[in-house]
């Protein structure tokens, strides 16, 4: 019998297994780590700061060059069960000399902590952020969020609206976001292998779906995902986006033909790609006639 839309078990296991879309998961994975290894030892940084209590809640900060620069705040993937802020740092090195101060956050793991842990961590690293950026050459008006895969999923957590009051943030702490390849309906998850490291209740899968906690304040909206994702990565992506112009808010998809699950975020160090160029125009920074970029 179906236990999700048309799917029945063994389908939904296959519609959800991010791993099973490309050969080899590892060469990616090296990738994210040296690149972003690369950019610590090459950039100015402020390295494991403390958002938290907890020794899993600290963020990696590259500071922009002059002060009052756009925030571009990464939350990293891994099925909210792997990596970390260290390999989530390959961008810092384009974003920084667009002019902006790039912050990657660090979140416990599942099966450890809940995904309602998870997702408390990550507002409360904006929270942090929101207060303390400044010091770090950060506009706390001009945070931008962008993640992938489980961060994508978190991006769609930090925009569902009722959470800000508790964490003393304005309601339009985000200005503009860019979910990749995220979930956004985490239903069809109970079903599937993922809960094997999740353990989600119907309950709390609804508890943490962006979809049923849109916002009532929106923002500019970038949605994207690989080209050759699951038919469900790609649904789920695209109902969100829908379901956000729905709204009245703004929100375009863009294409990335030639790329997957894992290796879309890479892009993000490019800063000729039409990814990097898109979320770039989101933050206000802006080409200038000798090729370089400025903030507006």
């Amino acid at each position: 019998m179906p236990l999700y839309r048309d799917f029945e078990q063994a389908e939904l296991d296959v519609q959800y297994n991010a791993r099973g879309t490309v050969a080899d998961i590892m060469p990616i994975l090296r990738e994210y780590a040296e690149q972003s290894a690369a950019a610590r030892a090459a950039l100015p940084c402020v390295l494991d700061v403390s958002f938290g209590d907890h020794p899993d809640e600290t963020l990696d900060i590259f500071p922009a060059a002059q002060p009052d620069a756009p925030v571009f705040f990464f939350i990293h993937g891994g099925y909210w069960r792997l990596l970390s802020k260290s390999d989530s740092s390959f961008m810092a090195p384009a974003m920084t000399a667009a002019g902006a101060t790039v912050v990657s956050i660090n979140y416990s793991l599942a099966p450890a902590v809940t995904l309602d842990r998870i997702v408390d961590q990550t507002r409360r690293a904006l929270a942090w952020v929101y207060r303390h950026i400044a010091r770090h050459h950060g506009d706390a008006r001009r945070i931008h969020v962008c993640g992938s895969s489980a961060g994508g999923h978190l991006v769609g957590m930090l925009l569902a609206g009722g959470w800000h009051a508790a964490y003393g943030v304005p309601e339009d702490v985000v200005q503009s976001a860019a979910p990749l390849s995220g979930l956004f309906e985490l239903e069809p998850l109970v079903h599937t292998h993922i809960n094997e490291w999740m353990h989600l209740s119907p309950a709390d899968a609804l508890r943490n779906s962006p979809m049923a906690h849109l916002p009532g304040l929106g923002c500019p909206l970038l949605v994207s995902y690989g080209e050759t994702e699951t038919a469900e990565f790609k649904r789920q992506s695209d109902d969100y986006l829908q379901a956000w112009r729905q709204r009245g808010f703004a929100g375009d998809y863009l294409a990335m033909p030639g790329t997957n699950h894992y290796d879309i975020i890479l892009q993000l160090n490019n800063p000729a790609s039409v990814l990097t160029r898109a979320i770039f125009r989101l933050m206000g920074l802006h080409e200038k006639d000798n090729g370089h970029l400025e903030t507006a």
